[in-house]
């Protein structure tokens, strides 16, 4: 079986499954997020050029992420409640080639729609466990956002425990939470 315009060989790198405790808030002063990480122990990552190009799903989102310099695509389908506060999010990775990645966005575009396009710069940082997202994003603004893994070791309950604490150390204001996605917000405009 062949899938069109797509190579047997090549067509998934590696494919995973997990669910996340996350937050998303507006943090305007992302160099007040730098200090604070750094005052806390944060261990910096890097920074990263994203390209996410989201499709039209009637459940879920889909997206397609492009990261600069990097020869992986990735396919990202999640689905999570649209609420303030942490919240559990279902997710499914798929890395790819790069070029293999543009084929079937290219695809997905033809079959699904775009439905919107996020550039970002992202920073990194992991801390107690933690992946911490400082972003910059064209047109939306600047946003901080804390993913912690749910594992059997580790419940949700406890996940979000650990998700809040880690927003009164970083100092999030609850006010500033936010319910919905990048594409969410991009729609809006």
């Amino acid at each position: 079986m062949r899938f069109i315009g797509l190579s047997q060989s090549s067509l998934m790198v590696k494919m995973r499954k997990r669910e996340l405790m996350e937050i998303k808030a507006i943090f305007p002063e992302l160099d007040l997020a730098r200090k604070r990480l750094s005052r806390v122990g944060g261990k910096y990552i890097g920074t990263f050029r994203q390209v996410d190009v989201y499709f039209k799903v009637k459940k879920g989102r889909l997206k397609i992420r492009n990261v600069d310099n990097s020869n992986v695509s990735q396919l990202v389908y999640y689905t999570r409640a649209d609420v303030k506060g942490p919240k559990k999010s279902e997710i499914i990775l798929v890395e790819l080639d790069k070029k293999e990645g543009e084929k079937l966005k290219e695809i997905l575009a033809e079959i699904l729609g775009v439905r919107t396009i996020i550039k970002k710069t992202r920073g990194i940082y992991e801390y107690r466990g933690a992946r911490v997202h400082l972003d910059d994003v064209e047109g939306l603004g600047r946003f901080i956002e804390i993913e912690f893994p749910i594992s059997p070791r580790r419940k949700e309950e406890e996940c979000r425990k650990i998700v809040e604490e880690i927003m009164e150390e970083l100092e999030i204001s609850k006010q500033a939470l936010l319910e919905v996605s990048y594409s969410d917000l991009s729609d809006q405009i």
